[in-house]
């Protein structure tokens, strides 16, 4: 079944205001969150971990940042350094705590989503062919920035 303009809007709407409260959930390190952009064109990245969304939504989660704001994240999260293959770990962890979340506050929502397993990206990424791409930037006190795009299809 086709949603309406208003089902897309009302969905939208929910989907970034739950990524907003997962963040919020998830990392317990004092930050900023960006009004939302829309991105026309590709998405271009480093590194970073995406998780795919079905069901009623249909896309991809992605988090992208310098190594190190990850590394940060990391830190403050578990209380050690971390590099390497625990990096690459840890944030495809970290995406799949935010997306769960996502999931589950949209779940109150009566959007059903399910996600899919993390993959991890890095060195030079270009992804392309999303109908609407939507981007928020999360700013952590004394750790960087981290962009969070909404590949919706």
């Amino acid at each position: 079944m086709s949603l309406t303009v208003e089902q897309k809007n009302k969905a939208i709407k929910e989907l970034l205001n739950g990524t907003y409260d997962s963040i919020k959930a998830i990392i317990p390190v004092e930050h900023q969150v960006s009004k939302p952009n829309l991105i026309k064109g590709d998405v271009q990245l480093e590194f970073g971990v995406l998780i795919g969304m079905t069901g009623d939504i249909k896309g991809q989660l992605i988090l992208e940042g310098k190594s190190s704001v990850f590394e940060g994240l990391g830190q403050a999260m578990f209380g050690m350094p971390l590099e390497g293959e625990m990096l690459n770990s840890f944030s495809g962890e970290l995406g799949n705590m935010i997306a769960g979340q996502l999931a589950t506050i949209l779940s109150t929502k009566d959007i059903i989503t399910d996600i899919t397993s993390p993959t991890i990206v890095y060195g030079a990424v270009r992804l392309a062919g999303y109908q609407h791409i939507l981007s928020i930037t999360v700013t952590f006190e004394s750790l960087g920035e981290m962009d969070v795009y909404l590949l919706l299809q």
